[in-house]
């Protein structure tokens, strides 16, 4: 079986983004389970080798990502000039180098170059500054991909957290709350189960968007309205989708680990219990792309970079992420183009079922 090509781009290079990086690579046998490909500049990848103090750790230069080699880290140098590196600083040109990363990383993952995108964080002002104009990587990657939408899925182990509104600020969330929007997100989540994560059957719970999600209608009327039509109508298409429960006593009382994904009305409804029960080992997918992209939690944590102070566990879990949802994503695509392969599975699993009850 052939490896995972995984590319990476920098993110913002006064950040903690390389630190991380080079501390996840540096590990041989991550070059025995994927071909890394680094988006960047091997200067750049250089000094923030000798900040972090890795020694026995090269890329393969490559001039493009046809020309890879699968037993090592390659570094695709998207640019040639010097670059000032002014560590735990924004800076336009931070901007600049992370913008031209993230366009060439998505222009080969969407020529099939790559399998999948690891991006290291940016800052979004200095993205703003170098002429990027969207509020983060997932409205950049949806719009590259030519998608309506998508849905930013937040991943830790068996939590999996989905969202109907993204980067949105919280007076603009609940005239957003349509549901148009809850249905297609939550679309998006169960398709994302089944292919991305391999769950044959997913269970989903939904969060409302008020106080005890609405109270029946005294603390708001968007659960009665739009929430809990979208989640009768699932059920009757044969969907395992509950809710909606309200945020705090979901999360609180443990009742998230029931559920194979959760969707969540808003940015921080889903982040903050997301965060203080993964933060660290956390990962953001994007989900109900063509493409394959995760990312680490965290963002650029200027305060200590440069310091070799920072915790790999996240980016390292994005990068294994992102070869999981890739195998998963093939294999799913296979067996539903192998109607005979399809149709021996599922006998297996009848059977396997079968089995089960007699016992």
């Amino acid at each position: 079986m052939s490896k995972m090509k995984i590319g990476i781009t920098i993110g913002d290079i006064n950040g903690i983004g390389l630190e991380v990086m080079l501390k996840t690579l540096a590990n041989p046998n991550v070059a025995k389970v994927c071909t890394p490909v680094i988006y960047g500049s091997s200067k750049i990848l250089s000094y923030h080798r000798n900040i972090v103090g890795i020694e026995n750790f090269s890329a393969h230069s490559a001039s493009s990502a046809d020309r890879l080699k699968h037993d090592r880290v390659n570094v695709i140098n998207c640019w040639q000039e010097d670059v000032n590196i002014t560590l735990g600083v924004m800076s336009e040109s931070s901007g600049k180098y992370a913008k031209i990363s993230l366009e060439q990383a998505t222009n080969d993952l969407k020529q099939g170059y790559i399998d999948a995108i690891v991006t290291a964080p940016f800052n979004k002002k200095a993205m703003q500054l170098a002429g990027f104009e969207f509020p983060g990587h997932t409205e950049y990657l949806t719009q590259a991909f030519d998608r309506h939408d998508s849905l930013m899925l937040m991943v830790n182990d068996e939590l999996r957290v989905g969202l109907v509104t993204n980067h949105l600020p919280l007076a603009q969330v609940a005239e957003a709350i349509t549901k148009e929007q809850v249905s297609h997100k939550l679309e998006l989540l169960h398709r994302s189960l089944t292919r991305d994560f391999a769950i044959e059957r997913p269970i989903i719970g939904i969060l409302g968007l008020n106080p005890h999600a609405g109270d029946e209608g005294v603390l708001g009327q968007e659960e009665e309205k739009f929430i809990r039509p979208v989640i009768i109508e699932s059920k009757k298409k044969g969907l395992m989708v509950m809710g909606p429960f309200p945020a705090d006593g979901f999360f609180g009382s443990g009742q998230y680990r029931k559920f194979d994904g959760i969707l969540a009305m808003y940015h921080d409804q889903g982040l903050v219990p997301f965060k203080a029960l993964s933060f660290g080992n956390g990962v953001n997918f994007t989900a109900g792309l063509p493409g394959v992209r995760t990312s680490p939690d965290h963002g650029t944590a200027y305060a200590i970079a440069g310091k070799n102070e920072a915790d790999p566990s996240s980016f390292r879990q994005a990068l294994f992420l992102a070869i999981d949802v890739a195998r998963n994503r093939r294999d799913y695509d296979q067996m539903h183009a192998n109607p005979i392969k399809r149709n021996k599975s599922q006998r297996k699993g009848d059977d396997s079922r079968q089995e089960n009850n007699r016992n």
